[in-house]
C-alpha cells in the first residue's frame, strides 16, 4: 500500500498559511477545519515548516500571555519530514514514530501535494484488517 491509495480516498486538500502570519492566525485556521497541523509554505508553494498543535502548545506553555502574537516562523518546526505518493505506507509509519510526528506533508519535489495523518494511516489499517477478515470469513465458509 502506498501514500498515494490515502490521498485517492481523502483527497489532496491541504491548508497553509505563511510564516508570516500570526500563532493567532494558525490557531484559527486550526480550530475553523478541525485539523491538528499546517503546512507552511512560501509563496511559491514550497514547504518551509509545519505548524502543529504541540507547537503552539510548547509557546503557550512558555509566555501564555503574548504567545498568539508571535510570528508562525518562530514557532514552526522546520527541515519537515515529508514523503511521496509512492512511499509505501510501513515506511511512512515507520517516520511518524521515530521523529515522534502525527502529520506528513506529501510532496513532489518541493511542492506541496497533500498530506497524511496518523489517523489516516490507522483507518487505512483499520480497513486492510477488515477486508482480510471478510476474505478468510468466506474462505472458510466456502
Amino acid at each position: 500500500m502506498l501514500v498515494d491509495t490515502i490521498l485517492q480516498t481523502k483527497g489532496v486538500l491541504v491548508h497553509t498559511l505563511p510564516e508570516s502570519g500570526s500563532l493567532g492566525d494558525a490557531v484559527a485556521l486550526l480550530n475553523r477545519h478541525n485539523i491538528g497541523a499546517v503546512v507552511i509554505t512560501d509563496t511559491g508553494g514550497t514547504i518551509v515548516g509545519i505548524l502543529s498543535e504541540r507547537d503552539i502548545v510548547r509557546r503557550l506553555g512558555t509566555d501564555p500571555a503574548t504567545a498568539l502574537a508571535l510570528r508562525i516562523g518562530d514557532c514552526m518546526t522546520r527541515g519537515v519530514v515529508t514523503c511521496t505518493r509512492q512511499t509505501p505506507i510501513a515506511d511512512v509509519m515507520e517516520r511518524m514514530t521515530r521523529h515522534r510526528i502525527r502529520h506528513m506533508p506529501v510532496a513532489e519535489g518541493d511542492q506541496l501535494i497533500g498530506i497524511v495523518s496518523i489517523g489516516d494511516v490507522v483507518k487505512l489499517k483499520i480497513e486492510q484488517a477488515e477486508h482480510e477478515a471478510e476474505v478468510l470469513r468466506e474462505y472458510i465458509a466456502s
